[in-house]
């Protein structure tokens, strides 16, 4: 700071302090091997235990969601979001847009998962679940078997064009696109149903609609994991933007122990590095070749950083080559690496988990309280009442019956406000499984039973429940009105 520049005040006049930390970034010996924004970034091959437990949650996480459009429940799609018929099955729930708020519940719950697991564990969920994440993975496999390790796919990129390259760039990108349209088909599967639109697809009789919806997909999928990858996690997506404000010191991170580490440098395997004035970091830069996003751990916590645990295992590694304790890299703690006590029960925890058992406890409310039938009544508007042939008052209604649930069901009807009021139409009726029933019906009331203009009437359904069914009881009320000749 310069001599003239001036600090800021408190209200009392006196200068504030404002700390910075210093951070010294620690070039590399051959600093041209270095990533650099905007470079291409060949991720080196890795193995060790976060890899494997990644590798294995990546293949839970792609069969679950391969196999998912495919499973069948009662006789239909076990998930299917019908955006064309406005529901959405999962399993024997089927919501419609009635059920709006509960749908809302579902994501509200999912957002405060996801704000309790950042604040515990970091970005666990960008490195071992995030789709973007589990299909760059999946895509640099299909690189590695067709173009090498990371030093060949290299070497590859920077030769003249020759036949062996082409071959390799074309069987790359062709088994991407291959991949990137199975994806596509699977992603279209939740939405359409499965069956019928892999039977379009293969015989080519999709929709132009379907078709335009498969190839967007595709080459998203193709631009994103193969082109784009850490850009994404860098640029486009926001949840890196505010994790921050999520974390704080007691947030289990991928982090460098610099005390331990620094002085770095190189040495042979058995010097001491007391004896060198050097810490335990060789300055072998494996923790930089294995990064998907190619930063460099130990420059500090970045918001680049997924949380996928590569640079752990490369380093423990090498920790174990050089017979050095392991955890240079590892998941802890700002307070830990400053020697604190680590309070890993705190405040913003136990928020976080009083806020999730509310809100799940809502949810099953919900679901366990939700009746699956919906009720409307459209009345006559061209006339609001006439006398009918026998004098009596006559009013017109058209009844929707919605059948919410994933079974046929007979449902009666009846009305009630008005002593002695006659039903013109049928009062016992089947709706199949998902489908709206429509009921046109008349009602007529005898003149001296009407006091009023307007009478306050109350429609019901309830459904007709066979003989000794363990079924509970459905049934719904619906308020209208009854008007009297002027």
């Amino acid at each position: 700071m310069k001599s003239d520049d001036k600090l800021p005040l408190n209200n009392d006049k006196t200068a504030i302090k404002i700390p910075v930390k210093n951070v010294k970034i620690h070039p590399a010996k051959n600093s041209h091997e270095r990533y650099k924004p905007g470079d291409q970034i060949y991720v080196r091959k890795n193995s060790g235990f976060f890899q494997k437990l990644r590798q294995r949650m990546n293949l839970v996480y792609f069969a679950f969601f391969a196999l998912l459009p495919w499973l069948q429940f009662n006789g239909h799609q076990a998930v299917l979001f019908d955006i064309s018929e406005q529901r959405f099955t999962l399993w024997s729930l089927t919501l419609w847009p009635q059920d709006l708020t509960l749908l809302a519940w579902f994501f509200i719950f999912g957002a405060f998962l996801l704000f309790f697991v950042t604040t515990f564990l970091g970005r666990v969920w960008c490195g071992y679940m995030c789709p973007q994440t589990v299909w760059t993975f999946i895509f640099i496999w299909f690189e590695e078997k067709i173009e090498g390790t990371a030093n060949q796919r290299r070497k590859l990129d920077q030769q003249q064009m020759n036949g062996k390259k082409v071959w390799k760039k074309a069987l790359k990108h062709s088994s991407w696109l291959l991949f990137s349209l199975f994806t596509a088909m699977t992603f279209a599967g939740y939405f359409s149903p499965m069956n019928e639109l892999f039977v379009n697809i293969v015989t080519f009789n999709t929709t132009v609609t379907m078709a335009s919806i498969l190839a967007f997909f595709t080459f998203a999928t193709y631009g994103n994991a193969g082109w784009m990858r850490e850009t994404v996690c860098l640029h486009m997506c926001p949840y890196a933007r505010f994790q921050s404000a999520m974390f704080d010191k007691d947030t289990l991170t991928v982090s460098y122990d610099k005390n331990r580490g620094e002085s770095r440098g190189a040495r042979a395997r058995k010097q001491d590095p007391k004896t060198l004035a050097l810490g335990d970091c060789i300055d072998c830069n494996l923790c930089v070749e294995v990064c998907p996003t190619g930063i460099d751990i130990r420059n500090g916590l970045q918001y680049e950083c997924i949380n996928c645990g590569s640079c752990v295992d490369a380093c423990s590694t090498v920790m174990s080559k050089m017979k050095y304790d392991q955890g240079l890299i590892r998941y802890t703690t700002e307070h830990e690496l400053d020697g604190k006590k680590v309070h890993l029960v705190r405040s913003k925890l136990i928020g976080y988990t009083l806020v999730l058992v509310i809100m799940s406890t809502l949810l099953v409310l919900e679901i366990v309280n939700r009746v699956p039938l919906s009720f409307d009544i459209i009345r006559d508007r061209t006339e609001l009442a006439k006398e009918n042939f026998n004098g009596d008052i006559e009013n017109v209604y058209t009844l929707k019956i919605l059948n919410m649930s994933q079974t046929d069901n007979t449902y009666k009807l009846s009305v009630k406000g008005i002593e002695n009021t006659k039903w013109h139409g049928k009062q016992k009726v089947f709706v199949e499984a998902a489908t709206v029933y429509t009921l046109p019906i008349s009602l007529s009331v005898a003149p001296y039973e009407l006091t009023n203009f307007m009478t306050d009437i109350t429609f019901t359904v309830e459904q007709v429940l066979p003989q000794n069914s363990s079924q509970s009881d459905v049934s719904i009320e619906h308020e209208s009105r009854f008007f009297n000749k002027r």
